[in-house]
């Protein structure tokens, strides 16, 4: 079924209800437009007092004015990172630092406080998702096909994908797997999960656009995944079985969650917000 939800309903507890079919009313959630007027290619990310972070990368090779923001109430988004061309994806490190990949420049960055930020990683092929392990190792893949491993600047082939025609988006799990997605222009794709050697597996299940994937706070894995007419959100309550939809909306292509359990969302242009997940 699609509701029409009119642009100013949003909050907790929208009552949905089918006029003469004698159904119950029904409680909905309708998320918060947190910040709007991105280009948002990968996840956005939550900092430990909860600030959103979102990128406008921009078309391949061109500069944007502005790289990332940072957003702490809605609609208010203030410039945090300038100077990184096409800004990719964004992932705070063990150190509590923010880590840019730009898939220009084949490299990832990372931002002091104040929004300077130095490469600490080059010679990356077209760098994509990045993340960490309990260890302090940094992953990055490459869409051409190398997941790599990163420690001190020194950078390894750690496994090999498939290669991708957007981007590889990653996510440690809390028990120190590696997942990715990576779309293709195959009808349906499958989530990839990696091991501490490098050994690469698929979930069973296939999915229609997987793009950022995250782990909420409960240790579940959630993919936006992005099919036409389909999209939105899905919850893996067990990596065998088939996921569950919990946020419906077309063209997601990230996903995040804060540190009490808030939950963002967001298309290229958008950033969503929710109140902490419930079961």
């Amino acid at each position: 079924m699609v509701v029409l939800v009119p642009s100013e309903v949003e909050g907790e507890d929208v009552p949905l209800e089918i006029e003469d079919d004698g159904s119950e009313v029904t409680k909905v959630e309708v998320g918060v437009p947190w910040a709007t007027g991105l280009h948002q290619v990968d996840n956005p990310a939550f900092d430990r007092d909860g600030h959103l972070y979102v990128t406008y990368s921009g078309p391949r090779g061109q500069e944007a004015p502005v790289s990332v923001f940072r957003v702490a109430i809605p609609g208010a988004r203030e410039p945090f990172v300038s100077g990184i061309v096409n800004a990719t994806s964004l992932v705070f490190g063990p150190d509590g630092h923010l880590y840019i990949s730009s898939r220009f420049d084949g490299a990832v960055y990372r931002v002091a406080d104040d929004g300077t930020h130095v490469q600490v990683a080059a010679e990356l092929g077209v760098a994509c998702g990045v993340a960490f392990d309990a260890d302090g190792w940094m992953y990055v893949g490459d869409r051409s096909g190398t997941i790599f491993r990163v420690r001190d600047g020194a950078v390894k082939p750690f496994a090999t994908l498939p290669a991708s025609v957007a981007a590889f988006h990653l996510a440690m799990s809390p028990w120190g797997e590696l997942f990715v997605s990576a779309p293709t222009l195959g009808t349906y794709d499958h989530i990839y999960r990696i091991g501490g050697n490098g050994e690469v597996r698929t979930l069973p299940q296939v999915m229609g656009r997987p793009q950022g994937l995250a782990f909420s706070p409960d240790g579940l894995l959630h993919v936006a995944d992005a099919l036409a007419g389909a999209g939105g959100l899905y919850r893996f309550r067990d990596l065998d079985d088939e996921p569950e939809l919990i946020v419906s909306g077309n063209a997601l292509v990230g996903v995040a969650f804060g540190p009490s359990g808030e939950l963002a969302v967001a298309t290229n242009d958008t950033a969503y917000r929710f109140g902490p997940r419930r079961a």
